[in-house]
């Protein structure tokens, strides 16, 4: 078995809407392994940089507003080819266009309150992760 890591983060909505333990939940019985975990407040450097990514995109400063809005719950999940894994089960960005039992239909209530953010690649896994987490919280 080749297990792989990938971020998630919990969003301010499914924060303040309390379903960080639904999601941490449902992520273990699809199979998911949390091996590092914290909880955070993002400063607007902070999402900033993390989303640096977005920053010629229009919604580029409404995400960081509400990303530093609330706390958030990073982890580094870790399971078989983990990345597009938890991007089958997060579902659509769009959570009315997301499949049925998927975290965003579950728990999003729209494009932007949807729950959870997931890396889109391997590489780009790694880079979410170092954001986040140096590599002695790391369990293995």
């Amino acid at each position: 078995m080749d297990l792989k890591k990938t971020l998630s983060i919990i969003k301010p909505d499914a924060i303040a809407s309390k379903c960080q333990g639904k999601i941490l939940d449902y992520l273990e019985n699809k199979g998911f392994k949390v091996i590092a975990q914290k909880k955070l407040k993002l400063t607007r450097k902070q999402a900033e940089a993390f989303y640096e990514i977005h920053k010629d995109r229009p919604f580029f400063s409404e995400l960081v507003d509400f990303m530093i809005s609330d706390n958030i719950s990073v982890q580094v999940l870790e399971a078989e080819n983990a990345v597009s894994y938890y991007r089958e089960v997060m579902g659509n960005t769009d959570p009315e266009k997301a499949e049925e039992n998927t975290i965003r239909k579950l728990y999003g209530s729209n494009i932007q309150c949807n729950a959870v953010h997931g890396s889109d690649s391997e590489e780009n896994a790694e880079k979410e992760i170092s954001f986040f987490f140096n590599k002695i919280e790391l369990i293995n």
